[in-house]
């Protein structure tokens, strides 16, 4: 019996050492949320939602991350074949336009990790999968804060009484 239970616990082990990998990966369904109001908040949140899909099933088992300019990240699994991403960035450094996310399995996930570390470019290192994320840019606030404005409008206000009043006693 214990010869049994070894034998299936070596075969467990070597079966997850050689993982699969995901080959013909595709992407659909991108769903995509920004953070659009930057008069609290001090980080923009950035959420993508996709579905992958591998020829050879690899997705139900495989750990995917994430590389978004430079800043590697989990891919959250939500369900059969979806995942989720999300990361954040400081409202100064968030820009309008499209952010890149690069899908990596464990290998390309050591292999983006090594060029880092190195120095190396990490563009060059194959993705699974790209997904663009649109960011229209964030409202920062009005250009003048209404309390500026009113203190301003008082002032006039106050002014043109004063001075028609003077006008009016003369």
């Amino acid at each position: 019996m214990s010869k049994l239970l070894f034998a299936c616990a070596f075969a467990a082990i070597i079966s997850l050492s050689f993982g699969l990998s995901c080959t013909n990966p595709t992407v659909e369904s991108v769903k995509s949320f920004t953070t659009q109001d930057a008069t609290i908040v001090k980080q923009i949140a950035f959420i993508t939602e996709f579905t992958l899909k591998c020829s050879n099933k690899a997705s139900e088992s495989t750990p995917l991350f994430a590389e978004t300019e430079g800043k590697l990240s989990p891919v959250a699994r939500i369900g059969t074949d979806k995942f989720q991403v999300s990361w954040t960035e400081e409202t100064k450094k968030a820009h309008r336009g499209e952010y890149i996310v690069r899908l990596f399995d464990e290998e390309g996930f050591a292999a983006v990790r090594k060029a880092q570390r190195s120095g190396a470019d990490v563009s060059s290192i194959p993705a699974l999968a790209e997904i663009s994320v649109t960011h229209p840019g964030a409202f920062n606030g009005p250009y003048v804060n209404s309390e500026i404005l009113a203190a301003g409008l008082s002032i006039l206000v106050a002014y043109v009484a004063l001075s028609t009043k003077s006008k009016l006693l003369s």
